[in-house]
């Protein structure tokens, strides 16, 4: 899907110097004096292979900051650099939400008497271009100024902060209003609920033994068929990890990772270096870590950081709700990427995520806008409820999720590593910054735009709540957020049939509705079954024994199955023991879904925060941890037989000889 460029194409534009200037690669003659010249060659190198700019490349590398090549570059060809500290907001002609927009491409207009000029963060290969013009003609270097994405970023919110706080919170009303969980309680939504419970009120007094039997019989089927639906996907074969075809890397689009952060600490540098380690150009990386203003020490770390990859922080503006969603709708709108990947604090994405995603993208077609990859809980052995944390996730993201996206069913996102199309993204309106699971609402959303979602073989390691409270408001959020996609969604009920068709209408009702009604209803069958045990309520205990007794049973049973079989595609079956205490997990979730109902009444925008950087183990580190002692023990008997073994078809280095980190 995105544009490939050719061959004569990168030569000509960013190979070769077009303009007759002395230099193959200019943008580098303003820091020659003040580079090693290894990093320079280096950056030549990269960039002929990369097709961008040479001074990306060393930015990039670390070989110089932003802002000492952008004061270079103006000082080199007689410009000046724009440091944005006393500029007033009338110097710039443009709407706020048109000044939101050229920051996003890294230029910005100020007047300056008769001679307006542009201050450029130069991108990509700009500054080569830049050159080459003030080359050809030397009386425009005054119209171009220098500055840094940091600085023209800060002139953005400082000036149009409140209209890009207004756009993020209603992004998704601009496009669809009917689709946002935004305040107040629309009269829709009543029109829905409230002639249902009057029906089933007139019913109950007329004859309220017949219609509880009937609602107990329409619940137990309902909830029959979410079983249904989510053992289906067991039946699909877990999709395979083909080789992903070695695509040149000049081909290779701008992608942008967006992470919103608030009181994540302890969590900053982990996630920056798992950033680092991703298996991207890092000059093609566009990353974006959204802040709160008051979240000092989150800034304090990232000042901190030891991962010195340049990178965009984006303070959040007040106003709206104090959501997820609404801090990366804010770091959307600054967003360069053709795609976009959401990361959380705590992920430790697979290395080759994005050019799988890539891959995804490339091979399946315009309809498909997000590609989820499988979340697995990297701190298992914490506790219990992180042990059953990972059971779960292991039958949704690689079991369930997948059985979905191989039906072509809408599909409920996870919270993180999503991989978007970015200008798909900003067409369905983003994220919905009122509601508290965006992630399963946009899922929907992208559905009934007509969209697909996909999921791909590629892991990110997450943290899971190791303690009941955190767990606790974890999931009440959790649950929240599904009622309110799910009444937000039925406020047109055959709006939604036509949107979806009646394969995706139904998946949306098992799914969304199924998920929270499940939980609700769960401990009332529990209950109901023991008091007409422990009674003998007669004629009504075959019926309710057939109804509770069979519906709790193929429950635990489906969800104990699902868990089984993402473990065992996890080799995590030494866990499996925990699908033991599906019962009382199953209460847990109850106790959650009905806080969650309490909340819904009477604060349903608040966000209950998730603390990370808790973790006591790791599944991955152990693993790395067996693999280098396993390593250093084959090193170790090679050495003594007097052999070196080969490793991908090089000599390994010899036990005791010096190793240097990666």
């Amino acid at each position: 899907m995105w544009r490939r460029v050719g061959a004569g194409e990168s030569r000509a534009g960013l190979g070769r110097n077009t303009a007759g200037l002395g230099s193959l690669y200019p943008e580098l003659d303003c820091v020659r004096a003040r580079v090693a010249p290894a990093a320079l060659t280096a950056a030549e190198d990269r960039a002929a292979r990369l097709a961008i700019g040479a001074d990306r490349a060393l930015i990039a590398a670390g070989a110089i900051d932003e802002e000492s090549y952008a004061r270079a570059l103006a000082e080199h060809i007689g410009s000046r650099f724009e440091p944005f500290d006393d500029v007033p907001r009338d110097r710039c002609t443009l709407s706020d939400e048109r000044l939101i927009e050229a920051a996003a491409a890294g230029l910005v207009p100020l007047g300056d008497g008769e001679q307006p000029t542009l201050v450029v963060a130069p991108r990509h290969a700009a500054a080569r271009r830049l050159m080459q013009l003030a080359d050809r003609a030397p009386e425009l270097s005054q119209r171009f100024h220098f500055t840094t994405t940091e600085r023209l970023n800060g002139f953005v919110l400082g000036h149009a902060g409140a209209a890009l706080s207004e756009r993020a919170t209603g992004l998704l009303e601009a496009v669809s209003p009917a689709l946002s969980a935004a305040p107040p309680w629309r009269p829709g939504q009543l029109r829905l609920v409230l002639p249902m419970t009057l029906a089933g009120l007139a019913l109950f007094l007329w004859a309220p033994a017949t219609t509880l039997l009937a609602l107990e019989a329409v619940l137990a089927l309902f909830f029959l068929a979410w079983l249904v639906l989510r053992l289906s996907g067991a039946a699909v074969r877990p999709e395979s990890r083909p080789p992903i075809s070695a695509g040149a890397d000049d081909e290779l689009p701008i992608y942008t990772v967006i992470a919103a952060l608030y009181r994540e600490a302890r969590s900053v540098d982990k996630l920056l270096r798992a950033i680092d380690r991703l298996d991207y150009p890092p000059e093609k990386l566009d990353i974006i870590l959204a802040i709160e203003a008051d979240d000092l020490e989150t800034r304090g770390a990232i000042d901190a950081r030891t991962s010195k990859r340049p990178l965009s922080v984006i303070v959040v503006p007040p106003g709206g709700p104090r959501t997820k969603p609404k801090a990366l709708n804010v770091a959307l709108a600054f967003a360069r990427g053709a795609y976009t990947v959401v990361y959380d604090a705590e992920d430790q994405p697979e290395p080759d995520q994005l050019r799988r995603a890539l891959a995804a993208f490339a091979t399946a077609g315009d309809r498909l806008a997000c590609v989820q990859a499988r979340l697995s809980i990297d701190n298992t052995d914490d506790s219990l409820l992180t042990r059953l944390f990972t059971a779960e996730y292991a039958a949704q993201f690689d079991v369930f999720l997948g059985g979905l996206a191989a039906l072509d069913l809408p599909l409920p996102l996870g919270g993180s590593s999503n991989h978007f199309a970015t200008a798909v993204l900003r067409e369905v309106g983003g994220w919905d910054a009122w509601n508290v699971t965006e992630d399963a609402d946009l899922g929907m959303r992208l559905a009934r735009f007509g969209y697909r979602s996909g999921v791909i073989a590629s892991t990110t390691y997450e943290e899971a709540p190791a303690r009941l409270g955190p767990w606790l408001r974890q999931r009440t959020r959790w649950f929240k957020g599904w009622m309110q996609t799910w009444l937000v969604h039925m406020r047109a009920p055959v709006r939604l049939w036509r949107d979806l068709g009646a394969a995706g209408f139904w998946t949306f009702q098992l799914v969304v509705g199924g998920n929270v009604l499940s939980a609700l209803v769960h401990p009332l069958f529990a209950a109901n079954l023991a008091y007409a045990c422990v009674t003998n309520s007669g004629l009504n205990l075959d019926v309710l024994l057939v109804l509770y007794g069979l519906n709790l049973v193929s429950g635990y049973v489906s969800s104990a199955v699902l868990g089984w079989i993402g473990l065992s595609r996890r080799r995590l079956t030494r866990t499996a023991w925990i699908l033991l205490l599906t019962p009382l997990h199953w209460l847990l979730l109850s106790w959650a879904a009905w806080r969650a109902l309490y909340q819904l009444l009477i604060a349903p925008y608040r966000w209950e925060k998730t603390e990370h950087g808790l973790a006591r183990h790791s599944r991955r580190m152990r693993r790395l941890t067996q693999s280098l002692l396993a390593l250093e023990r084959e090193l170790a008997a090679a050495h003594a037989a007097g052999a070196v073994p080969k490793i991908n078809g090089a000599p390994a280095v010899a036990a005791g000889a010096p190793v240097q980190n990666s």
